[in-house]
């Protein structure tokens, strides 16, 4: 017989506070709460304090649950409340170390649907292996693909999710999935900054439709660079498409992984004569040196989202942003049948 280690204390709920101030493309009301009693908020152990966020927008609690381990390692999930024909939600990102928090979303859907749930949301604000979407070299695999396939599997409904790392991925899944965007929460804190004359900067090719929106939304030029990967995790910047000088840039992306890319970026925009150098990166994995690598470059500032949480803890370059709001308006849209694309008109 397995032997358990013993049990994690159990997680009590959230007691209800006031919303946080909502980063919208509208502004929502002072406090949002669920249309009824069958809404259920779970969460795993990546990011327990977006969760508890969310679960204060919404005006509730986040429902019991212990996830723990066996004391071979083995996760071990359980659902501490009735959830029978209930609207379940799952608040788990999928970040460092990426495959127990991927399979401790995976169980907690099945026992979630194992215990007869309505319907099953996980709710991903980072999406794991997001960057093996396609075939860029013979015998490869498509792990995007994969992970979506194990969610559906498990038993999930709906997906929802926050700036994935290339649009298609929506299609590797064959249940809905709802994609959507911190830009507003960006906009919000860089509209606050009051800069002048700025210019979007996508540091890749791929980047540049969110660059371009992005520019749109705050009256900006736009640029783009060309760069190159000789392997994972390395970039060489070849070219400057865009006029950069004296103006204020902001560096888009959707995440800043070993910090190399941007902080060579931000230091060619800055050598080319810009006058200040931001960057708004949703997803924060920064692996290894990334932020002393932030820390000597030529960047102002890094926003980042709470989508995964910050290592160490507060950095001096380094300004994180929440979503929670933007989660929870998502989560109580879905739940009353109502658009979430309206929140990015």
């Amino acid at each position: 017989m397995k032997t358990m280690a013993p049990a994690p204390a159990r997680r009590t709920s959230a007691a209800k506070t006031q919303p946080a101030k909502a980063a919208l493309a509208a502004p929502a009301p002072a406090v949002v709460r669920p249309v009824d009693a069958s809404l259920r908020l779970f969460t795993g152990n990546a990011n327990r304090p977006i969760a508890e966020k969310v679960a204060a927008y919404l005006g509730t609690a986040l429902s019991g649950s212990e996830v723990g381990r066996f004391a071979d390692g083995e996760i071990n999930v359980a659902v501490k409340e009735n959830v029978r024909g209930k609207d379940c939600y799952v608040i788990q990102p999928t970040c460092r170390p990426t495959n127990e928090n991927l399979m401790e979303l995976l169980i907690m859907i099945d026992a979630l649907r194992r215990a007869s749930a309505g319907r099953i949301t996980a709710v991903m604000p980072y999406f794991g292996y997001a960057r093996a979407d396609r075939k860029s070299a013979p015998r490869v695999p498509i792990t995007a693909r994969l992970v979506a396939n194990l969610i559906t599997e498990a038993g999930a409904d709906r997906v929802i999710t926050v700036d994935l790392h290339a649009g298609q991925i929506q299609g590797f899944f064959d249940i809905p999935l709802d994609h959507i965007f911190a830009m507003p929460v960006f906009l919000e804190h860089l509209r606050a900054k009051q800069l002048t004359d700025v210019v979007a900067v996508s540091p890749d090719v791929g980047g540049v439709e969110r660059a371009r929106a992005f520019a749109k939304r705050l009256g900006a030029g736009l640029a783009i660079v060309d760069k190159r990967r000789p392997r994972p995790n390395e970039a060489n910047i070849y070219n400057v498409i865009g006029d950069v000088k004296g103006k204020a840039a902001v560096i888009l992306d959707d995440m800043v992984d070993t910090g190399g890319t941007l902080t060579k970026v931000a230091n060619r925009i800055k050598e080319m004569g810009a006058t200040r150098v931001l960057a708004a990166c949703v997803h924060g994995v920064l692996s290894g040196s990334a932020l002393e690598l932030v820390e000597q470059s030529a960047l102002e500032e890094l926003i980042l989202t709470d989508s995964i949480p910050l290592p160490g803890g507060p950095h001096g370059k380094v300004k994180v942003l929440s979503i929670a709001p933007l989660l929870g308006e998502a989560i109580r849209r879905n739940h009353r049948g109502e658009s979430i694309s309206e929140l990015f008109v």
